[in-house]
């Protein structure tokens, strides 16, 4: 299956820029220098080279924008009037030509001036006809300038369209603009498109996908049409004709029948037998929306009379192919996309009329024929005239009914937070939910007595004398602990080692301070130092403290 997804399309350089670009490259990728006293074969082969090699990026370069480009008598014929109606195929087709023709008209000049170089008896001779070569060349890409430009806007223009597959299984939306097409759109399908109150605010095609019996369906939202004649419709207008024209796909024509469109149904009946053409051998569905407004018993006789004139016509224009009338009830369907009134059953039936048709299409085929040989369909025949209906036993059927009451029944807490005044009057229950032998337990006070004890009986009162006798008892183990690599300490090494010991428990009082502070921040430079805490007096305290002279680093500092 042909995937149309022009997002891919290589962006389309300028004149300007396409130049640098090939004249770069053949800078880069051929030798830069000739001298002047190198055999004239050598300096021939050397121009020579230079002016195939610009002609093959130009040639390459271009051939990229012409084949990316889709050619519109090789495509669906539904892309082929897209692009005709959004950017007119004349104009499409001259561009393209114009660029073709410059490739021949590049291939031509290197072909003539490389036959000139053949014979250039000269260094000054071979590197003029390069210059004049480039030159040519370059000047023919310029020319074509306007129409890379113009290439480019499509091409990014194209890149916006929707990726719609004409072969797929599609539903199509139409009808008068602001009749409620785009917010049954967003109802079944994961698409959002912008919804207003006023006309044309689906400017194009917007597609969408949704699931019906296992099976994905395209749906499109196209823009609204009036009732006018075909030379006069726009582009907006021409992008929905010729989705209708092209595409295989179940049509449903909305119709708002509470006239808050600005539409009347009279002239809504009069857009549908207009365009009635467009519906041949597609499954029709109309659709009566807005009936929250306007509820079908309350329209007018006339209306109704043409509603029903339009049902009767959609019955004889929505036949399947064999020719079997489609039936009534599916033909007109009532809806309300703001109360989701049967949206979703406007859905099921456009899908399975589109499924009846297009098995009903497969089944008439001649390959059908190549398929039915290798199946066997089982009929198993009665063996008495007994019925034997499906049977459900009854406990499973109570069980379902209890389930269904108890959905029906649950209250949310903010259920009952709302009944009984609101946030700040009613307090959810906490212990509601807990699972107890006894459901009267629940509610249950929790005793601050239990089995003749509260929690003062287990708080010993001496805890705090206790506390401070086992810190002294740490902190004598650590002054005897000084011990290293398993020899004892001198009583100047274990000075120096309770000093750093202190030291460090200091640093951490200090570090947790700071950081319970909230001053933990970076260490900020000396040349910031504002509050003078390194000076050299400091320093020479903390030296001589250590027992070395400070006089030299105070010199030094």
């Amino acid at each position: 299956m042909v995937q149309y997804n022009f997002k891919d399309t290589t962006v389309v350089p300028n004149a300007k820029k396409l130049i640098d670009i090939v004249l770069s490259r053949t800078q880069r990728q051929t030798p830069t220098v000739v001298h002047k006293g190198s055999k004239i074969s050598g300096i021939r082969t050397f121009y020579m080279r230079k002016v195939k090699y610009t002609q093959q990026n130009f040639h390459e370069k271009l051939s990229t924008i012409i084949d990316e480009f889709p050619r519109l008598d090789q495509i669906h014929p539904f892309y082929g009037d897209l692009l005709h109606v959004l950017y007119n195929k004349d104009h499409y087709k001259l561009a393209l030509g114009q660029v073709n023709t410059a490739r021949n008209l590049v291939s031509k000049i290197a072909m003539d001036y490389v036959k000139l170089l053949k014979y250039g008896d000269s260094l000054y001779r071979c590197k003029c006809l390069k210059v004049a070569a480039l030159g040519r060349m370059c000047t023919v890409i310029k020319r074509i300038g306007p129409s890379l430009a113009y290439l480019e806007q499509i091409r990014q223009h194209m890149a916006r369209l929707p990726s719609i597959d004409p072969n797929t299984r599609t539903i199509l939306i139409c009808g008068y603009p602001n009749v409620g097409k785009s917010s049954f759109m967003n109802k079944v399908t994961r698409a959002d498109v912008d919804v207003q109150p006023y006309a044309f605010t689906t400017k194009s095609l917007f597609v969408g996908h949704t699931d019906y019996k296992y099976l994905k369906y395209q749906v499109i939202d196209t823009p609204g049409i009036l009732d006018r004649p075909f030379e006069d419709r726009n582009i907006i207008e021409m992008c929905s004709i010729t989705a209708l024209a092209h595409l295989r796909a179940a049509v449903l024509f909305f119709l708002d029948i509470s006239g808050s469109c600005g539409y009347s149904i009279a002239q809504q009946a009069a857009l549908f037998h207009s365009i009635k053409p467009l519906f041949m051998n597609k499954p029709l569905v109309i659709v009566c929306n807005k009936t929250d407004l306007m509820p079908m018993e309350n329209v007018s006789e006339e209306d109704k009379k043409l509603i029903m004139e339009m049902r009767a016509e959609a019955m004889k224009t929505a036949m399947g192919q064999g020719g079997e009338p489609a039936n009534e009830d599916a033909v007109l369907l009532q809806m309300s996309t703001l109360t989701e009134e049967s949206v979703m059953a406007v859905k099921n039936a456009a899908c399975q009329r589109l499924l009846d048709q297009r098995v009903e299409a497969k089944m008439k085929s001649k390959k059908i024929n190549d398929h039915l040989n290798r199946f066997h369909v089982a009929l198993p025949k009665p063996r008495d005239d007994k019925e034997r209906p499906s049977c459900i036993p009854q406990a499973v059927l109570e069980a379902k009914a209890m389930e269904a009451a108890e959905k029906e029944k649950r209250k949310t807490d903010k259920d009952l937070e709302e009944e009984n005044g609101g946030a700040g009057v009613y307090s959810a229950s906490l212990k509601k939910n807990y699972i107890l032998v006894n459901e009267e337990w629940k509610e249950d006070i929790m005793p601050e007595i239990l089995d003749g004890h509260n929690i003062a009986d287990f708080v010993d009162p001496d805890i705090l004398y206790r506390l401070e006798e086992l810190e002294h008892e740490e902190l004598e183990q650590e002054e005897d602990d000084f011990e290293m690599d398993g020899e004892e300490l001198t009583p100047e090494q274990k000075e120096q080692l309770a000093a750093i010991r202190r030291k460090k428990s200091l640093l951490i009082q200090k570090h947790r301070l700071k950081k319970s502070n909230a001053q933990s921040r970076a260490v900020v430079p000396r040349k910031f130092d504002k509050d003078k805490k390194f000076t050299t007096e400091r320093m020479g305290h903390e030296l001589s403290a250590m027992g070395v002279d400070p006089s030299s680093a105070i010199n030094r500092a």
